[in-house]
């Protein structure tokens, strides 16, 4: 993830040789997690009646319980240490969490009425669900690292966007949504962040000391749980919408429009957030973290959270495309700017050391 470019042109050169077919199969056999989304939405169109919520797998139960399991690890995982080591930093921090929770919000409020006019209502509001979302914490952190950015601020800054978001979130879209008259029970939405999101993080966060140590051992497995429960989601949503007849008229070109305006969101925001980071006198280390941090949206936090809020609404399936294009554009994209970033750093180094000798 943290050089994407540089693991294709590995993957390129260790692939000559072998047939098209196998560098296909191959490639999707790396990226599973794309691979089992494809595979999820494929399934649901073919047999929705297993995958629907109150079907033979019941997967609405098995959600609910993995959604409580990915906020409990995430609690875990958050390190206080870390995060008081970027405390100090309130410009960055500011910047961040506005980009976050107040520019990307204003972009609904500007656009909001010409993605309506666009698309289909529960499409366009997957883009209102897109906009309020909180930042990633791994690939936002990961990403900072590889191009030697602020670590300790994107550690902070991903982390407050991903508590600050399980509240900040909820409100926004039933603001939005209230201003579209969608009828939401707010109370009823509280109560069910708070008890299947807030309160799994908060035990997670107590028992860190205990389970930290243990839970590290088994990393690799910890770190595919999150995968795996928004696929069962991804399945059930899809699977929700097929039996309801929500993609009886949807259209390829809807698709397509989809990938331009989540690819276009994000180049806008993108080299938005660096040129007023600029502006604002940011050193290089802190345009990165400020960069990575305030335009990425969280699917590991973005898809359990739409179920709770949405629960089993057929649209929801619809309503998870944004944030899916979107999940993996700001990978790609990302990646080859932080490649950019890194190569930058290191040639400004180089001529340091010359200018030293």
């Amino acid at each position: 993830m943290a050089s994407c470019l540089a693991c294709i042109v590995k993957w390129h050169e260790s692939m000559k040789g072998e047939s098209v077919i196998k560098r296909v199969i191959n490639y999707f056999k790396k990226e599973w997690f794309l691979t089992g989304m494809l595979t999820a939405v494929a399934l649901a169109a073919l047999m929705p009646s297993v995958g629907q919520s109150g079907g033979i797998l019941h997967l609405d139960q098995v959600t609910a319980v993995g959604i409580a399991i990915i906020f409990f690890l995430h609690g875990v995982g958050m390190s206080p240490q870390a995060i008081k080591a970027g405390i100090t930093n309130w410009k960055l921090h500011l910047f961040v969490q506005s980009a976050t929770f107040i520019a990307y919000p204003l972009l609904w409020l500007i656009f909001g009425n010409m993605f309506h006019a666009m698309m289909p209502a529960a499409l366009a509001f997957g883009f209102c669900y897109l906009f309020v979302l909180p930042s990633t914490i791994s690939s936002s952190v990961a990403m900072t690292s590889a191009a030697k950015g602020n670590v300790p601020g994107a550690i902070f800054n991903a982390s407050l966007s991903s508590v600050l978001g399980v509240l900040i979130t909820p409100l926004l879209i039933q603001w939005f949504m209230g201003m579209e008259g969608v009828e939401m029970d707010i109370i009823d939405t509280v109560v069910s962040i708070s008890s299947m999101l807030l309160l799994p993080m908060i035990v997670g966060q107590l028992l860190r000391p205990v389970l930290l140590k243990l839970l590290e051992k088994r990393k690799s497995i910890i770190n595919k749980i999150d995968k795996w429960v928004i696929l069962l989601i991804v399945f059930n949503a899809f699977s929700d919408s097929v039996k309801d007849g929500i993609w009886s008229d949807f259209a390829l070109s809807t698709l397509a429009m989809t990938l331009l305006f989540t690819t276009l969101i994000l180049l806008l925001v993108v080299h938005s957030m660096q040129w007023i980071a600029r502006k604002a006198g940011f050193n290089r280390e802190d345009e990165i973290a400020a960069v990575f941090c305030g335009t990425k949206k969280t699917l590991a936090a973005g898809v359990p959270m739409a179920k709770v809020i949405f629960g089993a609404n057929p649209m929801l399936g619809m309503m998870l495309l944004p944030i899916m294009f979107y999940h993996q554009i700001q990978i790609f994209y990302c990646a080859i700017l932080a490649n950019r970033y890194a190569k930058e750093s290191e040639q400004e180094a180089q001529v340091a050391v010359k200018q030293t000798a």
